[in-house]
Protein backbone atom coordinates (compact mmCIF):
# COMPACT_ATOMS: atom_id res chain seq x y z
CA UNK A 1 0.00 0.00 0.00
CA UNK A 2 1.79 3.54 -0.79
CA UNK A 3 0.96 6.67 1.12
CA UNK A 4 -1.56 7.71 -1.83
CA UNK A 5 -3.70 4.55 -1.16
CA UNK A 6 -3.61 4.61 2.29
CA UNK A 7 -4.22 8.25 2.05
CA UNK A 8 -7.78 7.96 -0.23
CA UNK A 9 -8.84 4.65 2.14
CA UNK A 10 -8.47 6.77 5.44
CA UNK A 11 -9.85 9.86 4.18
CA UNK A 12 -13.12 7.74 2.47
CA UNK A 13 -14.18 8.24 6.28
CA UNK A 14 -15.98 11.57 6.27
CA UNK A 15 -15.05 12.12 10.16
CA UNK A 16 -11.66 11.80 8.92
CA UNK A 17 -11.61 14.58 6.66
CA UNK A 18 -13.77 17.07 8.75
CA UNK A 19 -11.29 16.63 11.61
CA UNK A 20 -8.07 17.02 9.43
CA UNK A 21 -10.19 20.57 7.24
CA UNK A 22 -10.83 21.61 11.04
CA UNK A 23 -7.60 21.69 12.10
CA UNK A 24 -6.11 23.12 9.14
CA UNK A 25 -8.90 26.08 9.31
CA UNK A 26 -7.87 26.66 13.46
CA UNK A 27 -4.12 26.45 12.43
CA UNK A 28 -3.57 24.87 16.06
CA UNK A 29 0.65 24.09 16.45
CA UNK A 30 2.02 20.98 15.05
CA UNK A 31 -1.57 19.41 15.18
CA UNK A 32 -2.25 15.59 13.54
CA UNK A 33 -5.29 13.50 13.35
CA UNK A 34 -3.31 10.20 14.29
CA UNK A 35 -3.78 6.43 15.14
CA UNK A 36 -6.59 4.08 15.21
CA UNK A 37 -9.58 6.11 13.41
CA UNK A 38 -7.08 6.05 10.82
CA UNK A 39 -5.83 2.67 10.53
CA UNK A 40 -9.72 1.39 11.20
CA UNK A 41 -11.03 2.88 8.45
CA UNK A 42 -8.90 1.10 5.79
CA UNK A 43 -9.37 -1.42 7.80
CA UNK A 44 -12.91 -0.86 7.40
CA UNK A 45 -12.48 -0.63 3.29
CA UNK A 46 -10.51 -3.51 3.06
CA UNK A 47 -13.31 -5.70 4.33
CA UNK A 48 -15.92 -4.14 3.22
CA UNK A 49 -17.38 -3.05 6.60
CA UNK A 50 -19.21 0.17 6.84
CA UNK A 51 -16.50 2.98 7.07
CA UNK A 52 -17.26 3.82 11.19
CA UNK A 53 -17.09 0.00 12.20
CA UNK A 54 -15.37 -0.56 15.75
CA UNK A 55 -13.86 3.67 15.92
CA UNK A 56 -14.48 4.37 19.43
CA UNK A 57 -12.55 7.87 18.93
CA UNK A 58 -10.81 9.98 16.41
CA UNK A 59 -7.18 10.81 18.25
CA UNK A 60 -6.01 14.56 17.91
CA UNK A 61 -2.23 15.53 19.00
CA UNK A 62 -0.93 19.09 18.84
CA UNK A 63 2.24 20.65 20.30
CA UNK A 64 1.51 24.07 22.16
CA UNK A 65 4.61 24.70 24.85
CA UNK A 66 1.84 26.13 27.17
CA UNK A 67 1.49 23.11 29.30
CA UNK A 68 -1.55 24.45 31.98
CA UNK A 69 -4.52 22.47 31.99
CA UNK A 70 -6.73 25.26 31.35
CA UNK A 71 -5.12 25.80 27.66
CA UNK A 72 -5.62 22.33 27.00
CA UNK A 73 -8.79 21.95 28.13
CA UNK A 74 -9.82 24.96 25.98
CA UNK A 75 -8.42 23.55 22.72
CA UNK A 76 -10.42 20.65 23.61
CA UNK A 77 -14.06 22.88 24.28
CA UNK A 78 -13.25 24.58 21.12
CA UNK A 79 -12.29 21.51 19.07
CA UNK A 80 -15.56 20.03 20.81
CA UNK A 81 -18.17 22.64 19.48
CA UNK A 82 -16.48 23.16 16.09
CA UNK A 83 -16.55 19.16 15.39
CA UNK A 84 -19.72 18.58 18.04
CA UNK A 85 -21.85 18.28 14.53
CA UNK A 86 -20.05 14.71 13.96
CA UNK A 87 -21.65 12.86 16.13
CA UNK A 88 -18.24 11.28 17.24
CA UNK A 89 -15.66 11.22 20.12
CA UNK A 90 -12.38 13.70 19.67
CA UNK A 91 -10.06 12.84 22.16
CA UNK A 92 -7.49 16.16 21.85
CA UNK A 93 -3.77 15.89 23.79
CA UNK A 94 -1.04 18.25 23.83
CA UNK A 95 1.95 16.13 23.71
CA UNK A 96 3.71 18.56 25.49
CA UNK A 97 2.17 17.68 28.48
CA UNK A 98 1.89 14.19 28.52
CA UNK A 99 4.57 13.63 30.90
CA UNK A 100 2.70 15.53 33.20
CA UNK A 101 -0.30 12.94 33.57
CA UNK A 102 0.59 9.79 31.98
CA UNK A 103 2.73 8.06 34.86
CA UNK A 104 -0.12 8.93 36.90
CA UNK A 105 -2.65 7.16 35.32
CA UNK A 106 -0.61 4.52 33.58
CA UNK A 107 2.07 3.75 36.14
CA UNK A 108 5.29 4.22 33.38
CA UNK A 109 7.44 6.90 32.99
CA UNK A 110 6.82 8.95 29.52
CA UNK A 111 9.24 11.63 28.71
CA UNK A 112 8.79 15.12 27.60
CA UNK A 113 8.41 15.36 24.20
CA UNK A 114 9.82 18.13 21.55
CA UNK A 115 6.60 17.53 19.21
CA UNK A 116 3.87 15.87 18.12
CA UNK A 117 5.44 13.11 16.40
CA UNK A 118 7.36 11.57 19.34
CA UNK A 119 3.51 11.53 20.30
CA UNK A 120 3.26 9.17 17.53
CA UNK A 121 6.27 7.20 17.90
CA UNK A 122 5.33 5.98 21.18
CA UNK A 123 2.08 4.53 20.64
CA UNK A 124 1.38 0.90 22.23
CA UNK A 125 1.77 -0.57 18.24
CA UNK A 126 3.74 -0.10 15.59
CA UNK A 127 0.95 -0.55 13.22
CA UNK A 128 -1.32 2.66 13.73
CA UNK A 129 1.82 5.18 14.55
CA UNK A 130 0.46 6.91 11.74
CA UNK A 131 -0.95 10.55 11.63
CA UNK A 132 -2.28 12.74 8.78
CA UNK A 133 -2.69 16.89 8.65
CA UNK A 134 -3.41 19.26 6.06
CA UNK A 135 -1.32 21.42 4.30
CA UNK A 136 -0.99 24.11 1.91
CA UNK A 137 -0.22 21.34 -0.54
CA UNK A 138 -2.63 18.39 0.63
CA UNK A 139 -1.85 16.77 3.04
CA UNK A 140 1.36 15.71 5.14
CA UNK A 141 1.69 12.15 6.40
CA UNK A 142 3.61 10.76 9.07
CA UNK A 143 4.23 7.05 9.07
CA UNK A 144 7.95 6.20 10.13
CA UNK A 145 6.83 1.87 9.50
CA UNK A 146 5.49 2.85 6.11
CA UNK A 147 1.93 0.89 5.25
CA UNK A 148 2.34 -2.73 5.03
CA UNK A 149 1.30 -3.78 8.34
CA UNK A 150 -1.63 -1.86 7.68
CA UNK A 151 -2.27 -3.34 4.22
CA UNK A 152 -1.44 -7.13 5.68
CA UNK A 153 -3.68 -6.28 8.51
CA UNK A 154 -1.35 -6.90 11.33
CA UNK A 155 -0.72 -5.86 14.71
CA UNK A 156 2.77 -5.00 15.71
CA UNK A 157 3.86 -4.25 18.98
CA UNK A 158 5.47 -1.39 19.26
CA UNK A 159 8.13 -1.92 22.44
CA UNK A 160 8.83 1.84 23.52
CA UNK A 161 10.30 2.50 27.23
CA UNK A 162 6.09 2.94 27.94
CA UNK A 163 4.98 -0.16 26.81
CA UNK A 164 2.96 -2.12 28.60
CA UNK A 165 2.21 -6.15 27.43
CA UNK A 166 -0.98 -6.25 29.68
CA UNK A 167 -2.45 -3.00 27.41
CA UNK A 168 -1.08 -4.39 24.02
CA UNK A 169 -2.99 -7.78 25.07
CA UNK A 170 -6.15 -5.44 25.55
CA UNK A 171 -6.27 -3.50 22.50
CA UNK A 172 -5.18 -6.04 20.09
CA UNK A 173 -8.18 -8.21 22.46
CA UNK A 174 -10.94 -5.61 21.11
CA UNK A 175 -9.53 -5.11 17.69
CA UNK A 176 -9.88 -8.99 16.73
CA UNK A 177 -13.07 -9.05 18.05
CA UNK A 178 -13.78 -6.18 15.56
CA UNK A 179 -11.81 -7.38 12.82
CA UNK A 180 -11.31 -11.08 12.75
CA UNK A 181 -9.00 -11.13 9.52
CA UNK A 182 -5.97 -9.12 11.53
CA UNK A 183 -3.45 -11.26 12.57
CA UNK A 184 -1.70 -9.79 15.97
CA UNK A 185 2.24 -10.64 17.24
CA UNK A 186 3.13 -11.61 20.25
CA UNK A 187 4.14 -8.75 22.28
CA UNK A 188 6.64 -10.76 24.04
Amino acid sequence: MTRDQFLTAALRNPANQAITDELHRLALPDAWLVSGCLVQTVWNVLTGRPIDHGISDYDVFYFDPDTSWAAEDAVIRDLKARLGHLGVAVEVRNQARVHLWYPGKHGLPYPALSRSSDGIDRFLTATTQIGIRRSANGYDVYAPNGFDDVDGMIVRPNRTANFSVVNYARKAERWKALWPEITVLAAE
